[in-house]
């Protein structure tokens, strides 16, 4: 994919957070369940990347249950990131705003990497593996890098709200747009990890995969989340 399509795609989704914002930041406000089976495989203190931290909901939901943690979360939307400072008032917490897709994370090492609802808004192959590979870089050994792909198209009711890509748009396979039904009119850049790509991608990393399982949603298999370690040296 060429950078003019990735700049387009990317500013879609950018313009998307920032018109559906109080509808967006509503349908987040819950820890998925997902995420109850990654704390088998962590403990306090606890140092975290949150890789696109949306409202900083994970951030409190791993303080509420490891007590001690150190938390540095990134996100293009500012306005995102505002919900995420009063809702991580109270804990040691740093957040950055920043275009994870123009400038991926490049510094630090962290006992815990994440990066949960993000992965279908990275356009196109070779930069979601780049991705991968250079957030395994930013984990500590002994630590974890934990990563969610959304599984829209295998459901009906996501398959419906596809829409048509404009014809000057030169997208790969399994890029879609979708329409928003939580009443602002709005769409967004989804791409579609299914299970080959999914597992090209832990192989990016370089890392140990330790568990891949799926969760969350209405069947509680709406996401497939990926848990990998950097094996101690």
């Amino acid at each position: 994919m060429d950078d003019t399509t990735i700049k387009r795609l990317n500013q879609i989704n950018q313009e998307f957070y920032r018109i559906t914002l109080d509808e967006f930041d509503q349908s987040r406000g819950r820890p998925w369940p997902g995420w109850q089976r990654l704390l088998s495989y962590l403990s306090a203190p606890l140092s975290v990347l949150d890789v696109g931290c949306g409202n900083g909901r994970l951030g409190v939901f791993l303080a509420q249950r490891l007590n001690t943690i150190q938390y540095c979360g990134l996100d293009s939307s500012p306005e995102l990131l505002e919900r995420a400072r009063t809702a991580l008032a109270g804990i040691n917490a740093r957040l950055e705003q920043r275009d994870i897709i123009e400038h991926p994370p490049d510094e630090g090492e962290y006992d815990l990497v994440v990066l949960f609802g993000v992965l279908h808004h990275i356009p196109g192959c070779q930069r979601r593996r780049d991705l991968m590979g250079r957030l395994a870089r930013r984990v500590k050994s002994g630590g974890v890098l934990a990563f969610a792909a959304w599984r829209f198209y295998d459901y009906e009711r996501f398959r419906d709200r596809v829409m048509p890509w404009p014809a000057d748009f030169d997208v790969e396979p399994h890029d879609y747009l979708l329409d928003w039904r939580r009443g602002t009119q709005a769409l967004r850049y989804c791409h579609f990890v299914d299970d080959a790509e999914h597992s090209e991608l832990i192989a990016a990393t370089g890392l140990s995969e330790i568990i891949t399982y799926r969760a969350d949603g209405r069947t509680n298999d709406i996401n497939r989340y990926s848990i990998l370690r950097r094996e101690p040296e």
